[in-house]
């Protein structure tokens, strides 16, 4: 940690924040909070410049011309790259990840520039993929299935420097006929998963904060609740 308060990054919130996913940074405090740990969530808006000194990052989902907007400021504020180069961990969830590859191709069919944080490409799918989807991770530090509901219409093509989060065991995930779900790429992960995606995978969310801590590991947290709604939403998941 940089300080002695742990700092959360909600990376542009005012614009990718479509589908709730700024519970994603609740979830990292509270989780950092009910081990002893002050946390703090530091908004960052169009209004803002994008620091590059918080201990982990969280971005979310959005439309195309949100999209737009947000890889705009993202270019012109670069605090988000500076600090994925330096090993802070990010997390992008959905369109985040395509602001973060390579480029995207709108609906319209207009090719947009990333901030190529990402070794990937996206371009729309012939259907929308909407659903509950579970995976089995392939990320190192990972054992638990992952659960989320995806809703989206890129199909993301991984490159030679990117790896996936997890292989799909029900659903659709990057959307390429591959069978992989999200990606991996140094300290920056992304997925299609909404939930929000922290609240539904407790041991990702774990590995973020042990990260953003400078630990190897933490010990789990006995919650029962969060258990249970674990069990429900992989049976959704598995019916669906």
């Amino acid at each position: 940690m940089s300080t002695s308060t742990l700092r959360i990054g909600l990376v542009l919130p005012d614009v990718m924040g479509t589908y709730g996913d700024g519970g994603n940074a609740l979830i990292l405090r509270q989780r950092a909070r009910m081990r002893g740990v002050d946390a703090e969530i530091v908004q960052i808006t169009l209004d803002d410049e994008v620091p590059d000194s918080l201990d982990v990052y969280t971005l979310g989902g959005a439309e195309d011309y949100a999209q737009r907007l947000a890889t705009r400021h993202l270019t012109r504020y670069p605090g988000l790259q500076r600090a994925a180069a330096a090993g802070r961990p990010v997390l992008a969830i959905c369109a985040a990840i395509q602001v973060l590859g390579h480029w995207y191709e709108t609906s319209a069919g207009e090719r947009v520039d990333g901030i190529s944080l990402f070794d990937l490409t996206t371009s729309p799918q012939a259907t929308r993929s909407i659903g509950e989807v579970v995976t089995d991770p392939v990320m190192p530090g990972l054992t638990d299935q992952l659960t989320g509901f995806e809703n989206h219409r890129g199909g993301t093509t991984l490159g030679s420097d990117a790896a996936p989060l997890a292989k799909v065991r029900h659903g659709v995930g990057n959307g390429v006929g591959d069978g992989t779900e999200g990606v991996v790429q140094g300290s920056v992960l992304g997925t299609y998963m909404h939930g929000p995606a922290l609240a539904r995978n407790p041991q990702l969310a774990d590995l973020l904060l042990a990260r953003a801590m400078g630990v190897d590991s933490l010990a789990p947290l006995d919650l029962p609740e969060v258990d249970r709604l674990r069990r429900e939403r992989l049976a959704a998941g598995r019916r669906g």
